[in-house]
């Protein structure tokens, strides 16, 4: 990864939803503050307050909404969205990012969504059905080689992020501009 240097910016790492800073590698919402930080939403005082506050040490900070962690040395490492963050039924933290990642990386995934049902996780994966159409691969094959891929995620996952299933997905997801799938669209 490359670090971005922004001259006289700060950051810290605090528990979600306060100004409570957390000590080096604990997980919670990053906030930056300094001259390179957005003033405020334009007509919107409501998320301007949400995201802008003023913390103890008299500085304006941006809650990003972006949860991560710091290191002593001051270097910042994204784990994902706080919106997009899941429950576990223990109360574990699960960001789901971290599991698409590593099921994008394997066969025939195009690309993935993971989503809870109840207390499981389930991944939706959209194919890579050229390849597969390419190398006569049919849906059953699809089906076994995702169930492969599931049982080899799981291994690698702590208990609490595995998957109980994959389902099939067969469109693309839908996205942002910036090419985010919507995933709002696909919550049960």
């Amino acid at each position: 990864s490359i670090g971005i240097p922004f001259p006289d910016t700060y950051y810290k790492i605090v528990k979600p939803g306060t100004t409570e800073e957390l000590d080096a590698n604990f997980e919670g919402e990053i906030c930056i503050s300094g001259p390179s930080v957005m003033l405020r939403y334009v007509d919107n005082p409501e998320e301007t307050a949400n995201t802008l506050r003023r913390h103890e040490d008299g500085r304006i900070w941006l809650h990003t909404g972006d949860l991560g962690t710091m290191d002593k040395d001051g270097n910042v490492f994204i784990k994902g969205r706080s919106k997009n963050m899941l429950l576990g039924a223990n109360g574990q933290n699960i960001f789901p990012e971290e599991i698409e990642d590593k099921l994008n990386s394997l066969p025939m995934v195009n690309e993935s969504l993971i989503i809870q049902k109840g207390e499981s996780l389930v991944g939706l994966v959209y194919p890579d059905y050229d390849e597969a159409h390419s190398m006569g691969l049919s849906d059953e094959d699809l089906e076994q080689i995702m169930e492969q891929n599931r049982q080899s995620l799981n291994e690698s996952l702590p208990a609490y992020c595995r998957l109980s299933s994959i389902r099939l997905h067969t469109e693309e997801f839908e996205k942002t501009p910036k090419k985010s799938i919507k995933r709002y669209l696909y919550t049960e």
